[in-house]
């Protein structure tokens, strides 16, 4: 790892009786009894319901994740905002420089796509308030780096934690955003099997948390989030399409996700929240997130190490539709642009509001290996490879986007292909890691 470099900004039977014996008259007092054991019954089971509920809430509040356990992603955060320089660094960033423009607060800023997002946000003269935990699920280096990218953009990226209620509540207090592009997500999965209650906290808790105070803002600001085509699960109909059935996840992410979906429906439902979300498709790019399939296989390739490439059953192929991060980040903006404003005020729904879920894909799937080859010229090494069985681990056979209705309602068209994404994505890598003051967009 290279050290951090200055770079400027370019998921109760019936039984009869026998035949020929006795049967005796019923008795009311069976009924009774019947009634009390189903009575008893309903009380253990929802003692239970009950016990895995405040389990899970323990297990997601913030209270609980302030010592986290071994090999957790989060970390305590402490008192780490507040005070009047604190307010002046926050408002400045969020000052837009336009009275037509936005005012948003962007989640998980110092992730891969959040910092593209508030990149490009603040290019074009919104106003951008970042928030990222800076978690330890994969390098926070990485994340420190692309921090002061932003930082030196004008964007001021707060660091706290979805859940604290407090901190998003003085967040609102400040700045009146127009906007939430909520990003901030525990990401990957494969990791949900060593850490399932991290999705909980971030995915299902942290949402909800975070929906809690844009229904209580006044005004309410209209909510773009990621969703996932994860969701998508065990579908074999392809091309994926809004509309198909998503009630098969394969992995606990994509699950958290789905959750999610409903999640947002409730609260636009009984709230008014004007919510938008978004199903990203194998995003790749510079400043991509470690964990992913692309970035360890290139570094994997460099260091001269085999790297393992899944089959599917019967020697099948693994696809995905990957889609490169600039066209994602027209897709965000476009959704933000689109997005209708929120109908209630303080809490209270004064009328329907908008609600939309959208894909935003690349529409071209692309074999795996095939990304191996085209990451063996760019990087002019060839690859050791190890063919193995997918294993069931949450992963899928393929992706592929249908995105005809991100076409129709946000003009989205994706305009680059996997080699043309990769041949940017190597060059950042290959700057980044060998410590280069290059151009890093």
């Amino acid at each position: 790892m290279s050290q951090l470099k200055t770079v400027p900004l370019s998921e109760i039977d019936n039984i009869p009786s026998t035949p020929g014996k006795f049967k005796s008259e019923k008795s009311p007092y069976v009924d009774r009894l019947r009634f009390h054991s189903t009575i008893s019954r309903l009380t253990l089971w929802s003692s239970f319901f009950l016990a895995f509920t405040i389990f899970f809430f323990f297990l997601s509040s913030p209270s609980a994740s302030s010592s986290p356990a071994v090999g957790s992603p989060r970390r305590a955060l402490g008192d780490s905002w507040g005070g009047p320089d604190w307010e002046k660094r926050v408002s400045k960033s969020a000052r837009r420089n336009s009275a037509s423009g936005l005012t948003v607060l962007v989640t998980g800023a110092a992730g891969f796509v959040g910092t593209h997002v508030s990149a490009a946000l603040k290019r074009r003269g919104d106003g951008v308030l970042g928030l990222d935990n800076f978690n330890l699920y994969y390098d926070p280096n990485l994340k420190r780096a692309r921090q002061n990218l932003l930082d030196r953009a004008g964007v001021f990226v707060v660091e706290g934690d979805i859940n604290d209620s407090a901190l998003l509540q003085k967040l609102f207090d400040v700045v009146p955003f127009t906007h939430v592009m909520h990003l901030a997500a525990q990401a990957g999965v494969r990791y949900a099997m060593q850490n399932p209650g991290s999705y909980v906290h971030s995915n299902i808790a942290g949402f909800v948390n975070l929906l809690e105070v844009c229904r209580s803002a006044n005004p309410q600001p209209a909510v773009v989030w990621a969703s996932s085509s994860s969701v998508y699960g065990l579908n074999s109909k392809v091309p994926f399409a809004e509309k198909d059935r998503t009630d098969r996840p394969a992995s606990l992410y994509a699950a958290t996700k789905k959750a999610g979906e409903e999640i947002a429906h409730t609260y636009n439902h009984i709230y008014g929240l004007s919510i938008t979300g978004l199903r990203f498709f194998t995003v790749y790019g510079p400043w991509g997130r470690p964990d992913m399939a692309y970035f360890f296989f290139t570094k994997d390739i460099l260091k001269g190490k085999t790297i393992t490439i899944f089959e599917a059953p019967d020697h099948g192929t693994v696809a995905r539709d990957f889609t490169y991060v600039d066209d994602v980040v027209k897709g965000c903006l476009a959704a933000l642009d689109t997005a209708k404003k929120s109908t209630g005020s303080g809490g209270k729904k004064k009328g329907p509001a908008q609600l939309r879920i959208l894909n935003l894909g690349n529409t071209s799937p692309v074999p795996v290996s095939k990304l191996v080859s085209i990451l063996e010229k760019l990087l002019n090494v060839k690859a050791k490879k190890k063919l193995v069985p997918m294993p069931r681990n949450g992963d899928v056979k393929f992706t592929h986007a249908n995105i005809s209705i991100a076409h129709k309602v946000l003009g989205y068209r994706p305009t680059t292909d996997l080699e043309t994404g990769l041949k940017k994505f190597v060059r950042w890598y290959l700057d980044f890691y060998s410590g280069s003051k290059k151009s890093a967009w």
